[in-house]
């Protein structure tokens, strides 16, 4: 939440060069407080597993929010029930005429396919266009967030040689950025994909920042420079057992080649409970993202089209603070042994 400032305090500009929300007393007088809508659209197969993350990560912040949940009407759910999806689930023409705070898009297990032949691409391509017009900003996790830099600023998909399966290190590339305020130095963020993302195309777009960066993950947050998108390339939502549950399932199957979860369980011994390493760094982004959500929106929903409209002029004057500089040692090759991660 903001703080409360006297009018004129000479505190408020070094406060806003380091991205904190200070309101003086007529801003905080002016404000109408009301619930943040948000809506998800869960891609993922195991429907209530991922409900839950989320909305575990959601309920640490302070607001109330709201949340509608969506589906994709071109693919069939196998691993949730029909009921369930009735009870609790729309289709983007349910939500056309809406607006929300924010779109939260999940991962799916589809990296190792191409975007084209995804059998929801094209219904995921016009989510992408209405939420351009009626979401103020929109959280992407994973395969979503590959797919989303893909369609919208033709960042390619890498395939890796191997499955990046663990918990790996995240440095900080702007110790002031919204998103990040608070972060350590290193943030540990879950992995497991079988693809990545070309980092020379992030780097030719001068609309994209990379927020947090590691040696073996690469970029793990992305961000638009007005943080109307953000791309989390990890899995900063998974619980504790997420992926011992993935690794034992895989290994269940007789499957050959099962990668082992790097950094994840106590001394590389499986039958030991692994350690929740990243559950702050999760729990301070969700929160970071939700308050700026709250603190940028418009009161009134049905301004967004016209802020957003505004954002792609460059007139938009709702936000009044400059965008994350990149550290002076970004991308450095840390040398992480003496952390103990490997």
């Amino acid at each position: 939440m903001p703080i409360k400032i006297p009018g004129g305090l000479p505190a408020r500009a070094i406060l806003d060069s380091e991205r904190i929300f200070a309101l003086e007393k007529p801003e905080a007088e002016r404000q109408r407080v009301r619930p943040l809508k948000m809506v998800i659209l869960n891609l993922m197969p195991k429907k209530i597993e991922t409900e839950t993350q989320l909305l575990r990560l959601i309920s640490k912040s302070p607001l109330q929010v709201e949340i509608d949940f969506m589906k994709t009407s071109t693919h069939e759910s196998k691993h949730v029930s029909a009921d369930h999806l009735v009870k609790f689930y729309e289709p983007l023409e349910a939500y056309e005429g809406n607006c929300y705070d924010g779109l939260i898009v999940t991962g799916a297990p589809v990296e190792h396919l191409r975007f084209e032949d995804v059998d929801y691409w094209d219904e995921f391509k016009r989510v992408l266009d209405w939420s351009s017009t009626h979401v103020f900003s929109t959280m992407y996790m994973c395969w979503g967030a590959m797919a989303a830099l893909y369609q919208r600023y033709g960042v390619h998909k890498m395939d890796l040689d191997e499955k990046l399966f663990g918990v790996f290190p995240q440095f900080l590339q702007d110790e002031y950025c919204f998103l990040t305020n608070g972060f350590d130095e290193i943030a540990l963020q879950p992995h497991s994909r079988l693809a990545g993302v070309n980092e020379a195309d992030i780097a030719a777009n001068p609309e994209l920042q990379v927020l947090t960066w590691g040696p073996q993950a690469g970029p793990g947050l992305i961000a638009t420079r007005d943080f109307s998108e953000v791309f989390a390339l990890g899995h900063w939502e998974y619980g504790k057992y997420t992926l011992a549950e993935e690794y034992r399932r895989d290994m269940a199957k007789g499957m050959s080649n099962v990668p082992f979860p790097r950094n994840y369980f106590p001394n590389d011994d499986p039958a030991l409970a692994p350690l929740f390493s990243w559950r702050a760094h999760a729990n301070l982004l969700w929160r970071n993202w939700l308050n700026w959500v709250y603190q940028t929106t418009p009161y009134d929903l049905s301004e967004v089209p016209q802020l957003r409209a505004e954002r792609r002029l460059g007139t938009d004057r709702s936000i009044r603070h400059a965008p994350c500089s990149p550290r002076d040692d970004q991308f450095l090759p840390f040398d992480t042994s003496g952390y103990g991660l490997k």
